[in-house]
């Protein structure tokens, strides 16, 4: 890769940071600027990625990663046709524990959550990066994962999202080993499970609790260049069952509530509460179901709740509201046959944390530099991803592009183009390079914190 001249290194005015580029939303993001883009970087940030990208060996490994980027597309097409559904990821992390191995992570293993974790230890003394990306897709199984070329495109459900960045992962590993870089602070490379629909994050919850030395995350999911996710969006899911003891449409009339028609009157209640623009606090009942039969009375119902904010405390006076119109409905249905025999029950089947990673904080104004240096401006986004886990617990984390135009997120028809797409992979590797050092080049930027206790 050409080197670049000091002055195409300068950052873009704010003005024009905070314009959209790229029609690819990140994955599961909000697509307007949540935060100001950095208007400078910190003297300490500059010297860092100026010797980076001066420093020959640096861009002997960007070239590399240019070099391995037809072999990553055959990893891709390799992990993107094992199917990998929610809570049955087993066999792609077999398949990427086995590549993770052959290039050079002996040491790696899937853990007790189905994780695939290898360590990439440094020259000592430095902090340890979590890079990432997830094993699962949205897709159920026996779902045709079948990697068809069209047009210059690479169609497959879950091919971008997030198979591509695993693929990544997979050649950072292979360029860093072949090239003999040493990073002054560890690489925790992890393939992780549970991201999508109810898996609830929960490879990366077992991972935090598990390693309570990781100073910083860099997570990859689809997104256009220069686009940095920032912003957890908290999330709560319920499950809501109403019962009754039913009976037959003309018979029980008058003396037995309806399950369903007391779901009816929540469902009514819940579109009536009303929620902050700003912070974006959000809510639906996404799914409903019950009853046995058109002339019977139900004795059942269920219904599925969301609830979204990217304030944790907007989040909980919009559940709090929520929750209360369930109990105000029952009583309304039992009221309206004086009765009291229908209830309703709640079970959390969905609970993300979030919260924000600051846009003046290292490892953003890191990504900030590394995104100049390549000719990007940077927008600062939010979402709900895997980063909302070490966001919650204080710990700084972003999510970054892997490289390549993608498209059809969650959809049969989901496409990449990975025409270039190295040159997103090699972006993003200056980065988290700049957060850790490089032995000989650069200091690592990113702190290390002190251990986590359970």
């Amino acid at each position: 890769m050409p080197r670049l001249a000091p002055s195409s290194l300068r950052l873009a005015p704010l003005a024009l940071a905070l314009a959209v580029f790229g029609t690819a939303p990140l994955a599961h993001a909000q697509s307007a600027a949540v935060a100001p883009t950095p208007a400078q970087v910190s003297p300490e940030v500059e010297k860092a990625y100026t010797q980076l990208m001066a420093a020959p060996t640096v861009q002997k490994l960007l070239e590399a990663v240019k070099a391995d980027h037809e072999r990553s597309v055959e990893d891709l097409k390799l992990l993107t046709e094992i199917e990998a559904p929610p809570f049955k990821e087993q066999k792609r992390a077999e398949a990427f524990l086995a590549r993770m191995k052959a290039l050079g992570l002996a040491d790696a293993k899937i853990d007790a959550e189905g994780n695939v974790v290898g360590l990439r230890k440094g020259t000592g003394n430095g902090p340890k990066l979590l890079v990432s990306a997830h094993l699962d897709t949205v897709f159920p199984a026996g779902t045709d994962v079948k990697v068809k070329e069209r047009e210059g495109k690479l169609f497959a459900p879950g091919i971008s999202d997030d198979t591509r960045d695993l693929s990544v992962l997979l050649s950072w590993l292979k360029v860093l080993n072949d090239n003999k870089i040493q990073t002054r602070g560890d690489l925790l490379f992890v393939g992780n499970v549970g991201e999508e629909e109810l898996g609830n994050l929960r490879g990366m919850k077992a991972i935090f609790r598990d390693h309570l030395d990781i100073d910083g995350m860099v997570g990859l999911e689809p997104s256009p260049d220069g686009n940095v996710l920032v912003l957890g969006t908290a999330s709560h899911r319920y499950e809501v069952n109403f019962k009754g003891p039913g009976g037959h449409s003309f018979g029980a009339f008058g003396q037995v509530p309806s399950a369903i028609h007391g779901m009816g009157r929540a469902i009514a209640k819940i579109a009536e509460v009303r929620t902050p623009s700003f912070p974006k606090t959000t809510f639906t009942v996404g799914t409903v179901g019950g009853g046995t039969s058109v002339n019977t009375i139900a004795p059942d119902a269920r219904m599925a709740i969301d609830i979204r904010s990217d304030d944790m405390a907007s989040l909980l006076e919009a559940e709090k509201k929520i929750l209360a119109t369930l109990d105000e409905a029952v009583a309304e249905e039992n009221k309206r046959w004086n009765v009291n025999t229908l209830s309703v029950s709640t079970r959390l089947i969905g609970d993300r944390p979030g919260g924000r990673t600051p846009p003046d904080s290292v490892i953003v104004e890191a990504a900030t530099r590394a995104n100049a240096a390549f000719g990007h401006k940077t927008l600062l986004r939010g979402g709900s991803t895997d980063a909302n886990v070490p966001i919650s617990l204080g710990i700084p984390a972003i999510i970054i592009g892997g490289g390549g135009k993608t498209g059809g997120f969650h959809a049969l028809s989901e496409w990449i183009d990975v025409t270039d797409g190295w040159k997103g992979a090699q972006n993003s590797l200056v980065t988290v390079l700049g957060l850790v050092g490089v032995a000989g080049v650069s200091e690592p930027l990113l702190p290390k914190r002190p251990a986590r206790t359970r």
